[in-house]
């Protein structure tokens, strides 16, 4: 516990002496006003705040580090994903962070991360930057006044972004850090104004708290149809989360991260962060509508001296994003709660051009595909990716994954055990061919098929088997080009896709190898090659 009630006036519980001002639970207009007097964003036209991250237009996953400490290490999944850094060296560098915070102006938001009051955390972000705060505002919960004066801090994060670190002397790999103390509940994070750290830090402290206490956490969005049924879409950035659970027909609960807990689904943030790199008025006109809204921040945009916004310009980064809280869509679900879900989808942004935009999977493949994570990583999610690359991610998150992915696969299928839902295996990257020669998956056949999903159309569908990789697909859907629905009559040489199947099936063959403690009917249902 890092604090019993909040105190406006003083940082020293968190070790700052502060020379400047304190802003506790800053308004946005407040924020809006800092930071465009200190310089730091524009003001576009419809009134959203502009924003530049500079070198980091992305997160930054070598640079995360999970303190190795007695309380936790046992049970962290030690690492590439999850590097260790010593206690020493995190000391070192939450002095620093706590030495630049205390040079200035500070800004305090106090929320919880977890819209279900069991299963929340209190969370604290004190940072030198009046739109990173505005940002954690945006994304965490906001809290009434009564819970405001009473709540206990669970968790901190420390964020002064122009502090770099000393690699030979901090023990990190470069200048950039995000460090997370599990048992302390601590980040710190320097070298980077990227945001989504502050966000992406919260969701992995979550991801190791609560499987102790029996709640799966989920990179996924969520929504609910009028009929109370509830879908979730797991998925990395760029395959379709955000757009996809946008649905004017279904209230949406929330587009990145949840928890499936003993009484159903629960969103962990009060906003959405979302991707909106050549965003259509027509195909997504709720988010679109968002990044002419006051409160919105606008990370990496281009936007003129007249203060009108390109969101087709990606001279900056492909990975331009919005920040905007989830009641600036309609139709938002305001408890950010919902039942048990009766569908599950994957979403993959298959760059091979092979898997098909549907697909259903049993229990046992619904595990091998949630332990592969086959996606690609899109342009400019992380720093150094330029073009999509095939991926395999655990759990469709592994960077964020303290625990070993066979802990959130048990909790995966305990709840696909016990409420039965049906899991689809969802497409939206490349059909006619690999990216380079094919082109994107429609979105309006994807919302057909997402649609006949949701509404047991598809139940009584003639299916076929995929012969390489075992799972069922519809043979004819309407409203959708039938061809579309066999990849192979996509391509114009089907040799050529018969010979790219089998060498994405090895590939999940070989990247299966890992995974040892799984079932035997688990590790059977992958591809056959």
């Amino acid at each position: 516990m890092i604090a019993t009630v909040p105190d406006r006036g003083s940082l020293t519980e968190h070790g700052i002496d502060v020379r400047g001002r304190i802003y506790w639970h800053p308004t946005t207009s407040q924020l809006y006003a800092h930071a465009l007097e200190r310089g730091d964003a524009s003001l576009a036209e419809g009134g959203a705040l502009v924003v530049d991250t500079g070198v980091h237009t992305g997160r930054s996953p070598k640079d995360k580090f999970i303190v190795r400490e007695p309380g936790s290490e046992e049970r962290i999944w030690w690492g590439d994903v999850n590097a260790e850094i010593s206690e020493q060296s995190f000391e070192r560098l939450r002095e620093k962070v706590r030495a630049e915070l205390g040079k200035g102006d500070v800004y305090i938001v106090d929320a919880f991360a977890g819209a279900d009051p069991a299963h929340r955390i209190a969370v604290r972000v004190v940072t030198g930057s009046p739109w990173h705060a505005l940002f954690a505002k945006t994304l965490f919960i906001d809290p009434s006044p009564d819970d405001l004066e009473q709540m206990s801090i669970d968790a901190l994060v420390l964020h002064a972004p122009s502090v770099s670190a000393e690699p030979e002397e901090d023990g990190t790999r470069s200048g950039t850090f995000v460090i997370l103390h599990p048992s302390l509940a601590e980040v710190v994070i320097g070298g980077t104004y990227y945001a989504g750290e502050i966000k992406k830090s919260v969701f992995t402290l979550l991801n190791d708290r609560l499987p102790l206490e029996g709640v799966f956490p989920m990179h996924c969005s969520a929504n609910r149809g009028e009929d109370g049924s509830v879908a979730i879409f797991f998925g990395l950035s760029g395959t379709g989360k955000t757009t996809l659970s946008a649905d004017p027909d279904r209230q949406l609960i929330g587009d990145d991260e949840h928890g499936w807990s003993d009484d159903g689904v629960f969103n962990f943030e009060g906003g959405c962060y979302a991707k909106v790199i050549r965003l259509s008025p027509k195909a997504e006109p709720e988010i679109y509508a968002t990044t002419r809204a006051f409160g919105t921040v606008l990370e990496n945009v281009v936007v003129d001296d007249l203060g009108v916004l390109d969101l087709d310009d990606d001279s900056k980064t492909e990975n331009t994003r919005a920040a905007y809280k989830l009641e600036q869509i309609a139709n938002a679900l305001p408890a950010k709660r919902a039942g048990h879900p009766s569908s599950v989808f994957f979403l993959t942004a298959d760059a091979y051009g092979i898997l098909p935009p549907i697909a259903r999977l049993s229990r046992d493949q619904a595990l091998y595909w949630f332990l592969s994570g086959f996606t690609a990583k899109l342009a400019g999610t992380e720093i150094g990716v330029k073009e999509p690359q095939p991926t395999f991610s655990a759990c469709f998150g592994a960077p964020f994954l303290p625990q070993a992915p066979s802990v959130y696969a048990r909790l995966l299928g305990e709840r696909l055990d016990r409420h039965g839902a049906t899991v689809w295996l969802v497409s939206t990257g490349w059909t006619g061919g690999p990216y380079g020669e094919g082109h994107r998956m429609p979105i309006a056949a994807t919302r057909v098929l997402l649609h006949a999903a949701l509404s047991g159309e598809l139940a009584g569908v003639e299916y076929r088997n995929d012969p390489v990789f075992g799972f069922d697909v519809p043979v004819a859907v309407p409203g959708v080009q039938a061809s579309l629905l066999n990849p192979r009559l996509t391509w114009a040489d089907p040799t050529a896709y018969d010979e790219k199947a089998r060498e994405l099936a090895d590939m999940f063959r070989e990247n299966f190898k890992r995974f040892e403690d799984v079932s035997r009917g688990v590790a059977a249902s992958g591809p056959c090659v």
